[in-house]
């Protein structure tokens, strides 16, 4: 790593910086592309099973759900791989992982399991949507553009939130935050 000295400091380059920077948004791409894929492709080879699944959990039009939220995973999770589209990409992915933690800890008083997989998932995508893919994705290569304008960022981050609370009041219809065990 090439390092400028001045006096007692010793400071890593602008590109040094900026290709390590690069590179961990690269890493966390994969790492919420692999956990959408996974979870896509599990649901869109056995899809009856997540509607049965969703019927019991109390969604309505559940055949629907279960699309859309197969959709998302799997159209998010490449375009998080690729790096292309990120914004949209990363909206796919907040709003299903939203609606994942509503689902999860709607079943219990909130604070027994706030924190789970779908939270995390939904938060390193939001970052994506604002950091953008980086120098190693489709973004950069065809648009120029490793990091979106941040009003473009934002005005998804609000789709996939608005996205995600009409989701689930549309076809699930309960309040997901209970502050006491609601089947005790």
């Amino acid at each position: 790593m090439d390092t400028v000295t001045t006096s007692e400091v010793t400071e890593p380059t602008t590109a040094a910086v900026s290709s390590s920077a690069d590179l961990g948004l690269l890493v966390l791409r994969i790492a919420v592309s692999a956990t959408m894929l996974q979870a896509g492709l599990i649901k869109a080879l056995d899809l009856n099973s997540v509607v049965t699944f969703m019927e019991d959990g109390g969604w309505r039009q559940a055949r629907f759900a279960a699309y859309m939220v197969t959709g998302a995973e799997l159209a998010g999770g490449i375009g998080l791989l690729l790096g292309l589209l990120t914004p949209l990409a990363a909206a796919a992915v907040v709003a299903a992982m939203i609606d994942a933690w509503a689902f999860n800890v709607s079943g219990a008083a909130f604070w027994s399991d706030p924190f789970n997989v779908p939270f995390l998932v939904a938060f390193s995508a939001a970052a994506l949507m604002f950091t953008g893919a980086g120098r190693h994705s489709v973004d950069a290569r065809v648009f120029g553009w490793g990091r979106w304008p941040g009003f473009v960022s934002l005005a998804m981050f609000v789709v996939a939130v608005a996205a995600a609370v009409t989701t689930w009041i549309l076809l699930n219809g309960t309040n997901p935050i209970h502050f006491s065990d609601p089947t005790g």
